[in-house]
């Protein structure tokens, strides 16, 4: 009978002219690696209907590969499974003196409380909070309580050298808009001037950008911001700028976590009239007293769709270590939150040996994890009470997030919530998929290898495999 049953499995995917290799895997996809220059044994594939039964194509499937950042998928399920999806961070506030006629007469005390998503309108709403309390001036200092992790030393430039990327940004217990800052370029007579998105209080930004008059291609590449002396707070672009590009925003982690907060703090408040005259230093929270203000972050349902649209991985990493602190309490640690992890995870039977969480985020060298058992994560948050609030994260094919320019005019464009993951030798795929049936699949595909970054072709030619005909091939 399991003759017969891979005969007609094979006979139903050959009518349908979507010819298998002698190892089953599709054609067209083997072939779009060979021309990719991208052997089999650096690809493996997880693909199964969510109502169970046996996998539709399993390659490699048990072997131990960097995910990027379709690791976030992990810390996302095990997060909306141990925090829930009403879970909210608390940014607290204590003034240390009286308030007279609008005038803090002392320090005003922020407590960071771990909240990923405190965007630049979400900070002006903060400070609204605040002015609602009669605050409009501040005599003292900002003193910032970053007690709530305990992390190691992070050089933001280990991972790639590049220690100014956004993508880099480190986490931190008190975090503005991300910690970045963003910058316009705009061609002006012979010279690209510099201009931050905020006034930069005491930061000099200085352009020695070369205008050229080639297309605007790769024009990210080719400006090349540096800080050749932090003492006296200068950022230097140099390079060069294609005129026919306009104006253009760069986006830029420049800063420490706290020096970030600081800044954004100051030019948001005095942007508002508000006054400011001390300084920004560090210290604690008063101890058994009420804030003045609690400001409450969104819900973890509502910010785990900008955490994965985007793959943001300062977000994920403070999401993680939110998971360890609220499991085995403050100051949250990354020991913490990889315990925390797999806590959770084994709750719902999936313990994987072979699993490796540096961060969350998959931005690592050396995050493991095997095709099957993300298919296995994917398979268990389908059946979980959130699954609609991690689907309706995903990037959807075509659509928005990261995948908004990647498989324009295929077939299944609109038809799959796909994680993505990109590294210099990783590419990857994790999610779910409708196929032209109704039927709806998880779908894992990994790629370790030097040529990975040529694999699109590849992966949309397993995403048209899955969605013309995989299902007919399982009844």
């Amino acid at each position: 009978m399991k003759f017969v049953r891979k005969f007609y499995l094979f006979f139903l995917l050959l009518t349908a002219g979507m010819q298998v290799s002698a190892n089953g895997l599709p054609q067209a996809v083997s072939q779009a690696l060979e021309k990719a220059g991208i052997p089999q044994e650096s690809v493996s594939i997880f693909v199964q209907p969510l109502e169970g039964g046996s996998p539709l194509l399993s390659m490699n499937a048990g072997k131990p590969m960097n995910p990027a950042s379709t690791m976030k998928l992990v810390t996302t399920y095990a997060a909306l499974k141990s925090l829930g999806p009403a879970y909210t961070w608390k940014t607290r506030i204590w003034p240390t003196g009286e308030i007279r006629e609008g005038k803090l007469q002392g320090d005003l005390v922020i407590r960071g409380g771990g909240d990923p998503y405190l965007t630049l309108e979400r900070m002006w709403l903060m400070q609204r909070a605040l002015r609602e309390k009669g605050v409009r001036e501040i005599s003292g200092n900002l003193v910032m309580d970053l007690s709530l992790y305990d992390l190691p030393p992070m050089d933001p430039g280990l991972f790639d050298g590049e220690p100014l990327a956004g993508y880099n940004a480190i986490p931190a217990s008190l975090i503005a808009n991300f910690n970045v800052q963003t910058v316009r370029l705009l061609p002006n007579g012979d010279i690209v001037e510099v201009r931050p998105e905020l006034n930069l209080a005491g930061v000099k930004l200085t352009s020695k950008l070369k205008l050229t008059d080639g297309p605007c291609n790769g024009w990210r590449d080719s400006v090349k911001p540096g800080i050749p002396d932090i003492a006296v707070l200068e950022i230097v672009f140099e390079g060069s700028y294609p005129r026919a590009c306009g104006e253009k925003e760069l986006t830029l982690s420049l800063f420490s976590p706290a020096f970030n907060f600081a800044q954004v703090f100051r030019a948001l408040w005095e942007e508002s009239g508000g006054k400011w005259q001390g300084s920004a230093v560090f210290g604690k929270a008063p101890a058994d007293v009420a804030p003045l203000v609690e400001f409450e972050s969104p819900p973890l349902a509502d910010v785990i769709r900008p955490l994965n649209k985007y793959s943001s991985n300062v977000m994920t990493r403070m999401l993680f270590l939110t998971l360890g602190q609220e499991k085995f309490g403050e100051p949250a640690t990354l020991g913490k939150s990889v315990m925390a992890m797999r806590e959770t995870l084994r709750g719902d039977n999936l313990d994987f040996t072979e699993l490796f969480m540096e961060n969350g985020a998959g931005l690592s060298r050396d995050a493991r994890i095997s095709a099957h058992s993300m298919g296995q994560v994917l398979l268990a948050a389908y059946k979980s009470p959130h699954f609609s609030e991690l689907e309706s994260a995903l990037p959807i094919a075509a659509t928005d997030g990261t995948l908004k320019k990647k498989f324009n005019g295929s077939a299944f464009s609109g038809h799959a919530h796909l994680k993505t993951g990109s590294l210099k030798d990783v590419r990857a795929l994790a999610g779910y998929l409708n196929d032209r049936n109704g039927r709806r699949l998880a779908l894992v595909m990994f790629i370790n290898h030097e040529n990975a970054g040529k694999s699109e072709a590849a992966q949309g030619e397993l995403l048209e495999w899955v969605w013309q005909g995989a299902a007919a091939g399982s009844e």
